[in-house]
């Protein structure tokens, strides 16, 4: 169901379909960050499949709340006014409406960016990163951005899992090393491109590799 963060943002929620309406919430829980494209039925069916699939309580936001209608041209044009307090105070919000107690966030490519950065809010148990943006690129930098690394590092690094295409431009080895040398797991997939995993209607989409990442990220969410 669509509902409305403390901030305006507007966010998804679902309850594991199982159990009564009243039921208590899950006892763990999960924030999606989207890519730049931001909500969609894209995201409300992962949301939805999510919860079903590990019985948690899942939640999802808007990372452009009242510009929803940009294109994605205008969506990286605008990705220099984003706010990392608004974001990341959208993401801890949305860790709250799931009520649960143990919180794990992903997030992709723009979202897996911001994902980074809530390791430093320390309010989430494990982050799982999909092609995130390592430093942020020139082209987004603002006032509000701040480095991912550096934000990584004021919380616990070992509680990322990384996923990572090696053909992927948006996260060069050089960066992909970085992050791993300051304590994250990094999965690397041979040849996969940027956005490999959670849209199945792109050309980079790769099925098996797609399964393969989110067996291992679930299991490590669930660990």
């Amino acid at each position: 169901m669509r509902i409305e963060l403390p901030s305006g943002t507007a966010a998804e929620l679902v309850q594991p379909p199982s159990g009564p309406v009243d039921q208590a919430p899950s006892e763990r829980g999960l924030v999606v960050i989207p890519d730049v494209m931001g909500m969609r039925p894209l995201f409300d069916d992962l949301v939805a499949r999510l919860a079903a699939e590990t019985g948690w309580t899942v939640a999802a936001f808007e990372l452009y709340p009242g510009r929803e209608q940009l294109d994605v041209g205008d969506r990286l044009v605008a990705a220099s006014t984003l706010d990392d307090d608004r974001v990341l105070g959208d993401a801890i919000a949305a860790a709250e409406a799931t009520g649960a107690g143990t919180v794990s966030i992903l997030g992709f490519c723009m979202g897996g960016m911001y994902a980074l950065k809530a390791v430093g809010t320390g309010r989430f148990e494990r982050s799982c990163p999909f092609y995130g943006m390592i430093h942020v690129p020139e082209a987004w930098q603002g006032p509000g951005q701040r480095e991912p690394l550096d934000a990584m590092a004021a919380g616990d690094p070992s509680s990322v899992l990384a996923v990572i295409g090696t053909a992927d431009a948006w996260t060069p080895p050089g960066h992909v090393d970085e992050l791993e040398a300051a304590g994250a797991t990094v999965l690397r997939y041979e040849g996969a491109d940027h956005g490999f995993v959670h849209d199945a209607s792109r050309p980079a989409h790769r099925a098996d590799d797609a399964a393969d990442a989110w067996a291992k990220v679930l299991d490590w969410l669930a660990g």
